[in-house]
């Protein structure tokens, strides 16, 4: 049977493994743990994230598509969950925690419903399936990395309610620069500005430029920064295992979409030398909000011990991400990310950059429509779906 269709809902909750009684610390999402004084803590963390998995039973996908993801939909769901963090950073703060209620908080109920199984949900299956057509994936086949990453972005464009940059960046570069514009779009109307008017006028139209953008948002957009790499060939390097737990370390973590190949998880921890997951490998009901907007929540969380797997045997093609709330804490991450490039420790997973490289060519001036016109070239690179694909030289 084909690793992508294989589903665990015959498992009970209580066949789970337990959490490891152990003395390595336990970071989850740039929190760190003592496995044998907080695992009450531990696993109300690992509950509180947004678990989604497979789904049966929901509204045809295009009208006349498959009512159910099973068996193709697990990377789909993975970039839901990693979203899913990114809003509940936005919108709730790290430190908030789920509890089973009747009646939850409206930000979270809000969450919730941007990922129902609808066609109006900003980030429902169907939307995502959907998007996917334009960037060459046809409505049932298996996604990787960066193709939901791609597809991400595009969507947050219509979520007015929660106003994200979604910055997917290639070619294993991060350009300050180019981040900085997209959450402050004001400083492109200021420089815009200050060509057309003098010295002496160009204060006013700063102060312009913020008053109108501060109708819509605030001065700097909350960054989802999602990063696809491909950290070996058929296997990850183990040049890179102790960059990608530092990766985990950073408070700004939104962890990591990756997995075995066709068996997407989402990863958002490590203990020793083992990755902590969130496995979409389970088909539950599609769930309706009630008359009231409440949402039937529990099935969203993960109420059992999460899944491990030794960091060895994840595919190298993955995407991190991160959030960044402010220009501080963007600030904070370069601050955090240069550091770990000069240790010693591991081989950077990507390059940090002031300004876009002459090598590097934006998209906005190859003129590309939104749909990006190279994304098999892309997707042949980072996602190791497509099996005829060989890297020859490094």
């Amino acid at each position: 049977m084909d690793a992508a269709t294989l589903t665990y809902d015959t498992l009970r909750f209580g066949e789970f493994e337990d959490f490891p009684e152990t003395s390595d610390p336990v970071w989850i999402l740039g929190k760190e743990y003592n496995a044998l004084t907080e695992k009450d803590d531990i696993l109300s963390d690992v509950t509180s994230r947004l678990w989604f998995t497979y789904r049966k039973n929901f509204q045809p996908i295009g009208g006349t598509g498959p009512t159910s993801d099973t068996g193709w939909g697990c990377m789909l769901r993975c970039g839901q969950m990693i979203l899913g963090e990114a809003l509940m950073r936005r919108h709730l703060a790290r430190d908030w925690r789920w509890a089973k209620s009747p009646k939850q908080r409206q930000e979270y109920i809000s969450i919730l419903n941007a990922f129902i199984d609808k066609k109006d949900s900003y980030y429902s299956i169907h939307q995502i399936a959907q998007m996917g057509v334009g960037e060459g994936k046809p409505i049932g086949q298996w996604y990787g990395p960066n193709t939901v990453a791609q597809v991400l972005k595009k969507l947050a464009v219509f979520d007015t309610w929660s106003r994200l940059v979604v910055h997917v960046a290639m070619d294993n570069t991060v350009v300050i620069e180019e981040i900085k514009h997209l959450c402050m779009p004001w400083l492109d109307a200021a420089a815009a500005c200050g060509e057309s008017q003098g010295l002496g006028e160009l204060n006013g139209c700063m102060e312009g430029a913020c008053a109108l953008v501060e109708e819509e948002t605030a001065l700097w957009k909350p960054l989802v920064l999602l990063i696809p790499l491909r950290l070996g060939l058929s296997d990850i390097n183990e040049a890179y295992i102790e960059t990608l737990k530092q990766c985990f370390m950073l408070p700004q973590s939104l962890g990591v979409i990756g997995g075995k190949p066709n068996s997407a998880h989402y990863f958002i921890g490590f203990v020793g030398e083992e990755l902590i997951y969130l496995d979409p490998h389970t088909t539950q009901p599609a769930v309706e909000p009630s008359e009231d907007g409440q949402v039937l929540d529990e099935t969203y969380h993960c109420q059992h011990p999460p899944c491990r797997m030794h960091i060895c045997e994840l595919d190298p093609s993955i995407a991190a991400g991160f959030f960044c709330r402010t220009e501080d804490e963007f600030d904070d991450w370069c601050m955090r990310i240069r550091r770990l490039s000069c240790n010693r420790g591991g081989l950077p997973m990507f390059e940090l950059v002031d300004s876009q490289p002459s090598h590097m060519v934006s998209v906005d001036a190859l003129n590309l429509t939104p749909d990006f016109s190279d994304s098999d070239r892309l997707e042949r690179f980072f996602d190791s779906e497509d099996e005829e694909f060989e890297i020859l030289s490094l």
